[in-house]
């Protein structure tokens, strides 16, 4: 019964799609030996790009849970490593940081630039139901103090990808990010977060659904006070 289930699912979504479910199945039961990395490899033989996978990896996590998620992201990593080389980055720093995680560096975050100390650069991960974005900051960079408004609800979720950086509430110490640390970020809280002053960081961003919810930007975080991290 369960082979001739699989062969009719795998007839009516496709070969592809269908490479996902045994790698959402093994996620949601903290399964992540040899046959997890089996599966990771036959979704990627089928056509599941990097992007994808660390999109449907971020979806599930939110239901399996982020230690579980963890694993296989780190997984996913080395089935889907890519040589430096082929990368197109032309930054040696960027192109060593961009190996260090499944999720793509995105394009130069010019459309938010004016907020940000330093070059910072975004990619979409999901942009239905709940939205999902990877930020990353080259040394240094920061943005600037900013709120999350929102009636009800609302917030932001940062779950640190790669590198190291900081988050800090206003009237509050710095807390450092290293991958795998998550951050939740409740509406009407003044913040900023952003690189280390040495190191690479990425972050996902996570959106949480709320009423009437607004980003209010607010003052550059000033050198004085960066350098106190």
């Amino acid at each position: 019964m369960g082979k001739k289930f699989k062969g009719m699912y795998m007839q009516k979504c496709g070969l592809r799609d269908g490479s996902l479910v045994p790698v959402t199945a093994l996620l949601a039961q903290g399964l992540t030996d040899s046959s997890l990395k089996y599966h990771l490899q036959n979704a990627k033989n089928h056509g599941v790009t990097q992007k994808e996978i660390a999109a449907v990896i971020t979806h599930a996590a939110f239901y399996a849970g982020w230690p579980k998620a963890w694993a296989v992201f780190n997984l996913a990593k080395e089935v889907w490593e890519t040589g430096e080389g082929d990368l197109p980055y032309e930054e040696e720093g960027m192109r060593a940081h961009a190996k260090e995680m499944v999720f793509p560096i995105g394009v130069s975050n010019d459309g938010f630039a004016q907020y940000f100390s330093g070059r910072s650069f975004l990619a979409p991960i999901s942009t239905s139901q709940v939205g999902i974005f990877n930020v990353t900051f080259e040394p240094g960079c920061r943005n600037n103090w900013h709120i999350h408004h929102a009636k009800s609800g609302g917030g932001q979720i940062l779950v640190c990808v790669a590198g190291r950086g900081y988050y800090q509430e206003e009237g509050k110490e710095a807390v450092e990010m290293k991958p795998g640390d998550c951050i939740n970020i409740p509406a009407e809280v003044k913040h900023w977060h952003g690189a280390a002053p040495d190191e690479w960081f990425s972050h996902l961003a996570i959106e949480v659904p709320g009423e009437n919810g607004s980003n209010e930007w607010l003052e550059p975080v000033s050198d004085e006070e960066y350098g106190k991290l």
